[in-house]
């Protein structure tokens, strides 16, 4: 089963999260950008750009932050964190 953990900072403290559950054949990559649209849906957000800082540090631990400069609109909380807590 693959697990992916998102969550909304405000600050230092989290104030939504949510994880999303994957256990199709699709590829990590897939199975991440399924799960960050749901993500988004679930938390009403827009997808946010994925920089290539934020590509390096998720292939490296697993997990990464969106911030401001990673979203067209303003958003309302300090950053957006996703990380994988299962993988198969």
């Amino acid at each position: 089963m693959f697990r992916l953990w998102g969550k909304i900072y405000t600050g230092s403290h989290i104030t939504e999260d949510f994880v999303i559950e994957d256990g199709s054949g699709d590829r990590r990559t897939a199975k991440v950008v399924h799960a960050v649209t749901a993500l988004c849906r679930r938390f009403d957000l827009a997808e946010p750009i994925w920089l290539d800082a934020n590509i390096r540090e998720f292939q490296r631990t697993s997990r990464t932050r969106f911030s401001q400069d990673n979203f067209i609109e303003e958003i309302p909380f300090s950053f957006f964190e996703i990380q994988i807590i299962e993988e198969d």
